[in-house]
């Protein structure tokens, strides 16, 4: 579930509340009990395992990919 930020348009109380995905509307203000709008907040990225740096450093040609190479490294540490 994501976490949303709501701002309160009465008292300006920015709160988080953890909600199902795409559940935005009829949040009101834990602090005034005012009626909230969504603000765009942060997102947090967390590359586990194979990400970028991961894949990308399993080939060492400097000028472009071999992503033959790579596929075939990939599947060869899958295997171990």
């Amino acid at each position: 579930m994501p976490v949303y930020v709501f701002r309160c348009s009465g008292c300006g109380l920015e709160h988080e509340a953890l909600r199902p995905l795409g559940d935005t509307v009829g949040v009101s203000c834990p602090d005034c009990g005012g009626q909230t709008t969504l603000r765009l907040g942060r997102v947090a990225v967390r590359y586990n395992g194979w990400g970028f740096t991961t894949t990308d450093s399993l080939v060492s040609d400097p000028r472009g990919k071999d992503f033959a190479a790579l596929r075939d490294k990939a599947e060869q540490l899958a295997d171990e």
